[in-house]
């Protein structure tokens, strides 16, 4: 089958196949294959700037230029969540030593303080 005769099955126009066959992908090119031979090498560990500076060593490459390449590939660092204590449980409950007999005979015998732990 010709193009046209195609174009017309498809329903879409022949200028529109024209424009098509000029911006399809042609495939990687140098510096990308850089860039995704550098990630897959360092296993998605390194963002943007540490890959910028890998590919700085060879040749001369903006970081825009790599974070947006990155982006498009989906080569970006993947990081995992950093667990969490959790905050304001006690780690150690001391037992009333006062009974509320805050009064003394002397002084700087009995010392009271409030410790609070916030998150």
């Amino acid at each position: 089958m010709s193009i046209k005769e195609l174009c017309e099955q498809f329903k879409i126009g022949r200028s529109t196949y024209y424009r098509w066959l000029k911006t399809a992908p042609k495939g990687l090119t140098d510096l990308e294959q850089l860039i995704k031979e550098l990630c897959f090498t360092h296993k998605f560990r390194y963002g943007y700037r540490k890959i910028t500076a890998l590919v700085c060593r060879v040749r001369s490459v903006s970081k825009n230029t790599v974070q947006h390449i990155m982006r498009r590939y989906g080569w970006n660092c993947r990081t995992k969540m950093k667990k969490r204590t959790k905050v304001g449980q006690p780690y150690k409950i001391v037992g009333n030593h006062l009974n509320r007999r805050f009064s003394s005979n002397s002084q700087l015998k009995k010392l009271v303080t409030d410790i609070t732990y916030l998150p």
